[in-house]
């Protein structure tokens, strides 16, 4: 009976409860839906506004929708059970244009443009209007100027990503752009203090610097509920404050590129939670709590670029968590402990340019998910051991700059390797290099120069299908006479520097996408080859051979420009005078024709407005000025019309130890970016210019001239 009574009871309340539950639950998304009319013209509104503009150049109307379909099942449009837009998600298309049609789809809890070239403000949209809102993220879309106060009234966000505003214009191949974001008005404090729900705040390269020395005690204090906190790159002054201990489910935390300086006596303690730790480029200094890195639930920490920030690795128990750790460029010392074999998560190593000692660790063999191992120029010390190349997982081994020695063995299994990226030179290695390196299949880049390698023929490396970057510096090259037949990989970088070459090497003329060519300090002599130059070249260095260029190189013929060449090296390569094809140079930025025999005036045609950095010291020069007809020394000498004023964007000029003669020119007294300034050892007179407003001159040498004052 008492069973019966409970059974019937449990039937009541389950008939009373069932329906108030229903009411709860969120609306199921597999049910079929059908997009309202007042959903479906917002979204038409927007299809028409928005085109595609890769490199902020209209290429052609977004018509990624089909307008005869239902706009529920449209890509990047998420609808809820009743036909309401709730989620859109145009990221990475190249869009620009105006998506102010987006306001009227007031149910959207989800809206995601990142990745796009919008290259505008942000001021007449009307966030405010989009209350349900839960995630928003305008990254990478080149936005720039204040952040509207509109966007904090969005008290139900937990996830707002408003940064890297300046990857847009890098990704579209602009370069630095300052425009970026930036929070004045309202302020930091200002913006987030409505925004308490919060899980996720992304502001890297947002300016915040107006009240960067707040931004911590304010953050603990209203966003307690913060699991991501990313603000690198924005103008914050340190240190970091001990109340981000509050921050009880904080697991990520980014500040990299500020000034932080140092860290609160209870990092320890605020880091104890975390997964995730970058303090790349913060100006740190001290001692490293080290002690984080055997925290059971860290497994990425990147402390790298702060040079003065010290620690040692301590010895890792087993099924530590760690996935990456990058300590690179900074002042970490002592031995890599065996135990690092204990890390059998660990993807990324990089221990780059730090203060390490003594051999690599045997125990790395054991890392079968490394993917990435970076131990250059330390002070590494003993062989190289073979196991390091099977690594199953491995694509970049990077090993140069040490102090090792001796012979590599051969090792098996080369057909499976992943191996991309080869690195061992700079080192003190002997004996003849393994075949087994040359059968890397996956191979695009091998460094191999700076040791005590044997002799090599040019034909071992014919098998690297995929090579694309081939070092061989400081090692002596048999070439074969034949050369030119060799099918040899197409090589993007080539460096034989120092590998005792009589003549330029034929298989070169095969070689057609050459960006960058090295075959400086060897014993090449004669005139330079027309098939060397290549229309791809962007770096060639041919100092310190005794070489000479013909007169007029026969362009009809080579069918090539020379507009990608940037940067041209012939120090101490017994020229006479400046070679004639520098005309055609016109985006040369780079120019080293130091310790050769060049005498007279310079030709106009040398300055180029695109130059940065150029040489010519120890030649035997006169003026600066190569003057025309009917023109005075005296009129060339003034500032408007002397060549060298053209040159604004140069930084480094060494014209040392010549007989340059006149004024030296006012204008560089002028030039922002002039940082190194040579003219010793001349016979400049007059007075010297003025730098007040050379701002970024460091080092200025004038001496051995007739100057007055």
């Amino acid at each position: 009976m008492n069973t019966l009574h409970s059974l019937i009871s449990l039937l009541f309340l389950s008939s009373c409860f069932l329906p108030l539950l229903l009411s709860f639950s969120p609306p199921q998304t597999h049910l079929p839906m059908q997009c309202l009319d007042d959903q479906r013209a917002p979204l038409l509104q927007l299809q028409h506004h928005l085109y595609y503009a890769p490199n902020f150049t209209f290429s052609s109307n977004f018509d990624l929708w089909n307008v005869n379909t239902d706009c529920c099942s449209w890509e990047g449009v998420t609808c809820d059970a009743y036909g309401h837009v709730v989620g859109i998600d145009l990221s990475y298309r190249n869009l620009s244009g105006s998506f102010h049609s987006i306001f009227n789809l007031h149910r959207l809890q989800r809206l995601n443009l990142a990745g796009n070239n919008f290259n505008t403000t942000l001021f007449s949209y009307g966030f405010h209007k989009l209350k349900n809102l839960t995630h928003l993220n305008l990254s990478s879309s080149c936005f720039h100027g204040q952040i509207p106060v509109e966007i904090s009234y969005l008290t139900r966000l937990v996830s707002l990503d408003l940064s890297y505003q300046d990857d847009c214009f890098w990704r579209n191949g602009y370069g630095y752009n300052s425009a970026t974001l930036k929070l004045e008005k309202p302020n930091f404090k200002t913006f987030i203090k409505n925004l308490k729900f919060l899980t996720e705040l992304y502001l890297d390269s947002v300016d915040i610097s107006i009240q960067s020395a707040k931004w911590c005690e304010t953050t603990s204090l209203v966003l307690s509920n913060l699991r991501v906190l990313s603000l690198s790159n924005c103008g914050l002054k340190g240190p970091l404050c001990p109340s981000l201990s509050t921050l009880s489910f904080l697991s990520k935390l980014i500040l990299d590129a500020n000034p932080i300086s140092y860290l609160p006596p209870n990092f320890l303690e605020i880091s104890s939670r975390l997964v995730s730790l970058s303090l790349r480029n913060c100006n740190l200094s001290g001692h490293f709590p080290t002690e984080i890195l055997l925290s059971p639930k860290i497994q990425s920490i990147d402390i790298s670029f702060n040079f003065q920030f010290m620690g040692q690795l301590l010895e890792f128990p087993e099924n530590n968590a760690i996935q990456s750790l990058s300590l690179y460029l900074t002042n970490f010392s002592g031995k890599l402990p065996e135990s690092i074999g204990n890390l059998k998560f660990l993807t990324n190593l990089d221990l780059y340019d730090c203060n390490f000692f003594g051999p690599i660790p045997s125990s790395i063999a054991n890392l079968s998910h490394l993917v990435n191992l970076d131990l250059r120029s330390n002070k590494l010390s003993g062989s190289i051991h073979s196991s390091l190349f099977t690594l199953p997982s491995l694509k970049i081994l990077y090993l140069g700059d040490n102090q090792l020695v001796g012979k590599i063995d051969e090792f098996p299994n080369t057909s499976s390797s992943l191996i991309q990226e080869l690195y061992i030179g700079d080192n003190y290695l002997t004996g003849t290099i393994p075949k087994s390196i040359l059968q890397l299949p996956r191979l695009e880049g091998l460094y191999i120069g700076g040791n005590s390698f044997n002799s090599m023929k040019l034909d071992m490396f014919v098998q690297l299908n995929n090579l694309r970057t081939l070092w061989l510096n400081n090692i002596s090259l048999l070439i074969e006479s034949d050369s030119r037949s060799i099918t040899f990989p197409q090589l993007e970088s080539l460096w034989l520097r120092s590998c005792n070459l009589t003549e330029f090497p034929k298989f070169i003329k095969r070689q057609d996408k050459l960006v960058d060519l090295d075959l400086s300090n060897n014993h090449i002599l004669g005139v330079v080859p027309n098939w060397l130059w290549k229309s791809s070249l962007s770096s060639l260095h041919l100092s310190f051979n005794v070489i000479d260029f013909p007169k007029q190189l026969p362009l009809s013929e080579l069918n090539f420009s020379f507009s990608m060449l940037k940067e041209l090296y012939l120090e101490s390569c017994n020229i006479s005078s400046f070679p004639e094809f520098l005309k055609s140079l016109e985006n040369l930025e780079s120019l080293e024709l130091s310790n050769n025999k060049i005498s007279g005036a310079i030709p106009n045609w040398v300055w180029k407005k695109s130059l940065r950095y150029l040489y010519l010291a120890n030649n035997h020069l006169s003026s600066l000025d190569h003057l025309l007809p009917n023109q005075s020394s005296t009129s060339s000498q003034t500032s408007l019309t002397r060549p060298i004023c053209n040159l604004s964007q140069l930084r480094n000029f060494n014209a040392s130890h010549n007989n340059l003669s006149g004024t030296i020119p006012n204008c560089l007294g002028k030039m922002n970016d002039l940082y190194f300034l040579d003219l010793q050892g001349n016979n400049f007179s007059g007075m010297l210019p003025k730098f007040s407003k050379a701002t970024q001159l460091y080092i200025l040498k004038v001496s051995e001239n007739r100057l007055e004052g």
